[in-house]
């Protein structure tokens, strides 16, 4: 197994009961030599303190990176995280997407310079979400199908993601039609590639900013790897108040110009980014 130095990029914004979940199924990795950063888009002072407890005695580094809470702002305190983070490789995920135990171990053996990592997802049901436990992340019980299904529902799949090797995942990643695209839950990238193309789109609100992010990456040249079936976390159910239409339709326009233009570097960037 190589040994690559991974910064875990987690964002949050006053969601403490999930992150807590989040943070323990970071606490259990089978790969040790990553740090975790909290991106946090201004979440009040219980998050604040959830990050302190976990951090007196976290297996690895663990930061919280704040600003003040002007609404939605979610890709200028990434792009914060992007420029603090201490290692070579960048692995981002959301504060309701609770990493299996090879979570991080699976992005290490797969980062290849010229390529980022596409990972997906398997969504949850809110009673699911809401029984799992920390003791539950600790056995990996909720990694199960069969413990899962005992709550409730479990689609085919979300049951396949979770049951299949190594091997068979590998194989499913190959023929998958989902494309390999840069996703908000599960992905990776080398921070060089990131700063090049100069991080996030400020911009853009939700809906599609991470995409935006990828599709910048593909014409600098990055190519992408599938990584979905091996790669695994659980999405926590929640609520998406900031999801508006006309969110999503700015993010289609600035997306398009992205690839007709074969935009690199975004103008509204890290460079670009003022200090709050």
């Amino acid at each position: 197994m190589k040994t690559l130095p991974v910064t875990v990029i987690i964002s949050t914004y006053n969601s403490e009961d999930w992150l807590a979940k989040v943070l323990e199924g970071y606490s259990f990795q089978t790969y040790e030599n990553f740090e975790v950063i909290v991106a946090d888009d201004g979440s009040g002072d219980q998050t604040k303190v959830l990050i302190d407890q976990f951090s007196k005695d976290y297996p690895v580094s663990l930061r919280h990176i704040w600003h003040e809470d002007r609404g939605y702002r979610r890709q200028r305190i990434l792009n914060k995280a992007i420029i603090a983070a201490e290692n070579p490789y960048i692995l981002f995920t959301d504060g309701d997407c609770i990493p299996r135990a090879d979570f991080v171990e699976v992005h290490v053996r797969y980062a290849e310079k010229g390529y980022f990592l596409s990972g997906g997802y398997c969504k949850l049901s809110m009673p699911m979400s809401e029984a799992i436990t920390a003791s539950d992340i600790g056995a990996a019980n909720c990694f199960k199908p069969s413990w899962l299904s005992s709550i409730g529902p479990l689609g085919w799949k979300q049951t396949l993601k979770l049951s299949v090797g190594h091997a068979f995942g590998k194989l499913l990643d190959a023929i998958t039609p989902t494309g390999a695209t840069f996703n908000n839950c599960n992905s990776s990238a080398w921070k060089d590639d990131l700063l090049a193309i100069n991080g996030y789109d400020e911009r853009m609100r939700y809906g599609g900013p991470d995409r935006e992010l990828g599709e910048r990456l593909v014409n600098l040249g990055i190519k992408t790897k599938q990584i979905r079936y091996r790669a695994i976390c659980l999405h926590l159910d929640h609520a998406r108040g900031y999801k508006t239409k006309e969110s999503l339709e700015r993010n289609l326009s600035i997306r398009k110009k992205t690839k007709s233009e074969k935009i690199i570097q975004t103008p509204y960037g890290i460079a670009q980014s003022v200090e709050d």
